[in-house]
């Protein structure tokens, strides 16, 4: 996520919980119920609710994120005093009711219980004139509602409404409507079925018909029902919704995904994205949240993602080792994708175990190709060339050949077009160094990039 300063915040507005994991070892049933004895308990404190969301988008940027929310004076406020501290800045509405808090109870990575105290519903006093004030000058809005009464308060619907930035609304079952006339609303697929009861079904048009059934009920600018594993739909109202697609993502805790996809949209909105564009930011992050470890890993310092991609090759050549595979390479500008391309890749992949291809950068294209190429710049050849099943890498390199991204990476085979057949590849003498073997494939004859662009000039 890009970060930048501003003298204006992100104010998130909501209930604040403390959620505790309680994680211990299980290895035997107690004798008079089938149920695990949990030993060697471990306690694990963190900000839940409006305070992870709002913890959660001040990891991800350098602005200032202020929390508006309603505070008791028990252990249990003052503990989550201490965990928000030289976090985020906090403005506490007066309250009573208790701190909520919820306590998994946890072996390994399984919850097998959860204990909640505090009220239902906290009990509001008067909201700080402070607040009103963040609200209103805030950059952007976060609502995180929780379903303790903070959505519902006259006061802090009036400042919601006032606010001169994006709203953007995560709502809850038991919290009210959203304000009439805020930018984004982000309720998941469950949350939605239950609002909408009129529409049956799981999928997309389902999906799409709820969001614009939610839209057209609470006078919102636009609705984003995320569908975990599935991404998010986006719809502005009638017409084709927009769905964003999520990067499968193995294990990870999905607690707190929905906070981070909300505080990633509200994030984008106040750095002056669109809405789509909030959208789609949010969708990759929530899903590098949860890889990452979910709410677990609260406190860990979240880095903007790599777009490089040596690391990723790196790491799939580090696992074909290990398991004593081939790592087969080959490289190339791979400009306009064609049939002779997908031949050849294919064909390489067949030869080992892993792919990784090794592309020019623009800079080297336009030294190789002169000043009208590439088309394509290189993260968009990047990633047409990843989305294909049999490419599980792919390296930029700057250079006019690839010998020095090769002597990194280190392949056992390098693989390249028929086009060089009976000749001696460049690259050969670089593989014969570490014992790796240069090799030639059958070439589709008839189609080159070349080619190609000279046809479209016709």
């Amino acid at each position: 996520m890009t970060r930048r300063t501003s003298a204006r915040p992100l104010v998130v507005v909501g209930d604040a919980l403390l959620d505790v994991d309680l994680v211990g070892s299980a290895s035997r049933l107690t004798p008079d119920a089938p149920v695990p004895v949990v030993e060697d308990v471990e306690r694990r404190e963190r900000p839940g609710g409006a305070a992870l969301a709002a913890v959660i988008a001040a990891a991800a940027t350098s602005r200032e994120v202020v929390l508006v929310a309603p505070l008791d004076s028990d252990d249990g406020a003052g503990r989550l005093r201490e965990l928000l501290d030289g976090r985020v800045r906090l403005i506490a509405i007066p309250a009573g009711g208790g701190t909520a808090v919820k306590q998994r109870i946890r072996v390994g990575d399984h919850s097998v219980a959860r204990l909640d105290s505090g009220a239902p519903v906290a009990t509001l006093g008067a909201l700080p004139a402070e607040a009103a004030e963040a609200i209103r000058d805030a950059a952007a809005v976060l609502v995180a509602d929780y379903g303790r009464g903070t959505t519902a308060d006259a006061s802090v619907r009036e400042a919601l409404a006032a606010a001169r930035g994006p709203v953007v609304w995560d709502p809850h079952p038991r919290g009210a409507e959203p304000v009439r006339g805020i930018r984004l609303v982000t309720p998941n697929a469950a949350e939605a079925a239950r609002v909408v009861t009129d529409v049956t079904g799981e999928g997309l048009a389902a999906v799409g018909a709820r969001a614009e059934a939610l839209i057209e009920r609470w006078g919102v600018g636009a609705v984003a029902v995320t569908m975990g594993a599935r991404g998010a739909l986006l719809s502005y109202g009638p017409g084709a919704p927009m769905v964003v697609p999520a990067v499968p993502v193995t294990g990870g805790d999905p607690c707190g995904a929905g906070d981070s996809f909300a505080a990633a949209a509200a994030l984008a909105l106040a750095d002056g994205a669109v809405t789509g564009e909030a959208v789609s930011s949010a969708v990759a992050f929530a899903g590098a949240f949860v890889a990452r470890g979910g709410a677990t890993a609260w406190d860990a310092e979240i880095e903007a993602p790599d777009v490089a991609a040596e690391p990723g090759a790196e790491g799939v050549i580090a696992r074909v080792r290990a398991a004593g595979g081939t790592v087969v390479a080959t490289g190339g500008c791979f400009d306009l994708l064609h049939p002779g391309h997908v031949a050849t890749l294919r064909a390489a992949r067949g030869l080992g175990d892993c792919l990784v291809v090794c592309i020019n950068s623009d800079d080297s294209v336009r030294r190789l190709k002169g000043p009208s190429r590439p088309l394509n710049s290189a993260p968009d050849r990047a990633r047409v060339l990843e989305a294909l099943e049999f490419v599980d890498a792919v390296v930029v390199f700057d250079e006019d050949t690839p010998s020095a991204v090769l002597e990194r990476l280190r392949p056992d085979v390098w693989a390249k077009g028929g086009d060089y057949a009976g000749a001696d590849l460049p690259e050969a003498a670089v593989l014969r160094t570490w014992g790796g073997q240069a090799v030639v494939l059958p070439y589709l004859d008839g189609h080159s990039t070349t080619a190609l662009v000279e046809r479209s000039r016709v």
